[in-house]
């Protein structure tokens, strides 16, 4: 079935509008940070700006489901991306005017978190019918979600580098604002009409009650299903890892070792390109191979490899070599685990179980960054990466270990009732919420980026 221009519209605006959202959070991603340790000088500091960063996304997570369901999914992107957008946009604004203080810094960041969560998951859930709209496969459209978002991701952070080099990290903080902003218009215009993007019609009128049972439904859901509950645990440990990574090791690795914020874009871009790489080659050419063991090697490369080669030197070049192959690797994670998901989970409780399983994914990254500030504040740099890196190591070593994940080659259909494809069966399965990673360079959205909950550095 090939669908029509119109009929393609609707994905083509969500893709457009995640790739200009990506963008953005590859600027604030690096901006961020470096603008902390710019006007503050503490890798503690920092810590304490990534941890209010993404405890709202926790939050926002938990309690999201039954309100993007009821509010519609176009709505809560469109208000999400403003509300973004102002939060974002204040930081320099504030900054020029000579009025931010630290606490001011801190609340807008969670200000951020707490609504940009929702926002992406409200699109994420969107694409299986999205892609049935346009006549195409459900993995084929998971591939290209996740390519056309480290693309942008990519281009972001090369982006943020230059700016930073040249007019200061404040003007990447202004152009992801800009990003939000143009992400609203492209869902408003692309969504108009879409029906599974309208508010749930029928749906019981929000109390304690139907909200506490709705949200019990996500979370039941989640905990009958061995696989997607491996996925969450292992995705939780790496998420607060790659927080620590992107919001404070790295930054401060790329400061104090490497010679400064371009080389720092660059080797978030490179990280972005290898991504890019890795989910356009899933897409041709992985229903080749078995998922179990493409997932197994692949997590195995995307982590703990770049945490070594960081704690145990200051080559630039080494660290890019080795970023390239670890976004390469991360690439083929999320199109994995979204096609699983998705194969799992009825339309009905696509939302609320999306949140539950975001919330699980992303509820150690508050603690990523604080951890990773602290331990270079106590211990330095090289030592923290190289504890962080083992750390990741031992994580990514679970689909090798547990039974649960051979559930990835098909074998979950029983264990989970015999949910496949869409249709309910007695039991059930999960699915993971907005973006499995956030570790990347760029997550969970997020993974920010929340974000199917995907690993952040993936």
């Amino acid at each position: 079935m090939t669908g029509t221009g119109g009929q393609r519209k609707p994905l083509a605006a969500v893709l457009a509008a995640n790739a200009v959202s990506a963008a953005g959070t590859a600027l604030s991603l690096i901006g961020i940070p470096w603008f902390v340790l710019q006007t503050t000088g503490s890798a503690g500091r920092a810590g304490v700006v990534a941890f209010c960063a993404t405890l709202p996304i926790i939050i926002a997570a938990v309690i999201g489901g039954p309100v993007i369901d009821r509010i519609g999914r176009r709505r809560i992107s469109i208000a999400s991306d403003l509300l973004c957008a102002t939060a974002v946009g204040a930081v320099p604004l504030l900054h020029y005017a000579g009025v931010l203080e630290f606490w001011m810094l801190c609340a807008l960041v969670a200000v951020n978190g707490l609504a940009h969560t929702p926002g992406r998951t409200a699109r994420y859930v969107l694409l299986p019918d999205l892609a049935t709209h346009a006549g195409m496969t459900l993995p084929r459209a998971a591939s290209l979600f996740d390519a056309v978002e480290r693309g942008a991701r990519m281009v972001g952070a090369a982006l943020a580098g230059l700016l930073i080099a040249l007019i200061g990290a404040e003007s990447a903080l202004l152009m992801d604002a800009a990003t939000f902003a143009a992400s609203a218009l492209l869902v408003t215009a692309g969504l108009h009409g879409i029906r599974a993007a309208e508010p749930v019609k029928g749906a019981a009128p929000v109390s304690f009650r139907t909200y506490r049972t709705e949200l019990r439904e996500g979370y039941a859901f989640l905990l009958r299903t061995p696989l997607l509950l491996a996925v969450v645990l292992m995705v939780m440990a790496i998420n607060g890892l790659d927080q620590g990574w992107n919001a404070v090791l790295l930054p401060v690795h790329a400061e104090r070792n490497l010679g400064g914020a371009t080389e720092l874009g660059l080797l978030t871009a490179t990280f972005g390109a290898g991504g890019l790489l890795g989910a356009l080659l899933y897409g041709a050419v992985g229903h080749r191979f078995s998922r179990h063991a493409v997932f197994a090697v692949c997590a195995l490369v995307c982590g703990a490899p770049r945490f070594a080669v960081a704690g145990l030197t200051d080559s630039t070049w080494a660290l890019g070599v080795t970023m390239g192959a670890a976004g390469l690797a991360g690439g083929t994670l999320n199109p994995i685990l979204t096609t699983v998901i998705y194969e799992r989970v009825p339309l009905e409780l696509r939302s609320r179980v999306s949140g539950a399983m975001t919330a699980g994914c992303e509820l150690t990254m508050p603690l990523g960054g604080l951890t990773a500030g602290l331990l270079v504040e106590g211990s330095g740099v090289g030592p923290a990466l190289l504890l962080m890196g083992g750390a990741y190591l031992l994580a990514t070593l679970s689909p090798l270990v547990f039974p649960a994940w051979r559930g990835l080659n098909g074998e979950a259909g029983a264990e989970t009732g015999g949910y496949v494809g869409g249709k309910a069966g007695v039991g059930a399965g999960g699915e993971v919420a907005d973006d499995i990673s956030s570790s990347e360079p760029g997550c969970p959205s997020p993974a920010p980026g929340a974000r199917t909950p995907r690993p952040s550095a993936s």
